[in-house]
């Protein structure tokens, strides 16, 4: 008779994803695992494989809530210079309050295991494509909207965009100031204008 499951197995990949994201993988051992997810080490390994399988299950999942979050964001914003701005003042209100300093889990994953894992480089590379995408629809939808101008190179701002959001959530893990890191994000969205 196949055992039955005590634990929610989504509520346990979130969790999975808060430690790897706080720690790293390296520094994230099974026995860490056991302890924080509350599942002993045989439940751990039957629903989710080996710690690098549950590692990728946990970015994967990371990725697929960022991407589906920040198209809603954005499309809950009809003005796209005020969605952006209000974006990446989110990015800077929860990189500021955030006690661990996690800064972004793609961003940690890319200074940790790159270069060297190549499943993960593949997994980044279609991360920058996606968030790229999603920046040049809605920078595609301001142009049709009569909001921006026809002539700006929107595959080079959603690249920019990308980057600046990135690099926001790397340098909020060392510099906490608010101001300066809104002054950084005003000069750099006046591309947009």
């Amino acid at each position: 008779m196949p055992r039955v499951k005590l634990f929610d197995e989504h509520l346990v990949l979130n969790k999975a994803t808060n430690l790897f994201w706080k720690q790293g993988y390296a520094a994230t051992s099974v026995q860490d695992l056991v302890d924080h997810l509350g599942i002993n080490r045989a439940s751990i390994y039957d629903t989710f494989g080996d710690k690098e399988h549950l590692f990728l299950k946990a970015f994967e999942h990371y990725r697929k809530t960022n991407t589906e979050g920040m198209t809603k964001f954005l499309n809950s914003h009809s003005n796209v210079k005020e969605g952006f701005r209000n974006l990446f003042q989110m990015a800077i209100d929860d990189s500021v309050r955030d006690n661990d300093k996690k800064g972004c889990f793609v961003v940690n994953t890319t200074t940790e295991l790159i270069p060297g894992d190549e499943k993960i480089f593949n997994m980044l590379k279609e991360n920058r494509i996606t968030f790229e995408l999603i920046f040049l629809g809605y920078l595609q939808k301001g142009v049709a909207d009569g909001q921006l101008s026809a002539d700006k190179d929107l595959k080079s701002i959603s690249s920019l965009l990308f980057t600046l959001y990135n690099g926001l959530k790397v340098v909020s893990k060392v510099n906490s100031d608010r101001s300066e890191l809104v002054n950084s994000v005003k000069v750099a969205l006046s591309v947009l204008d």
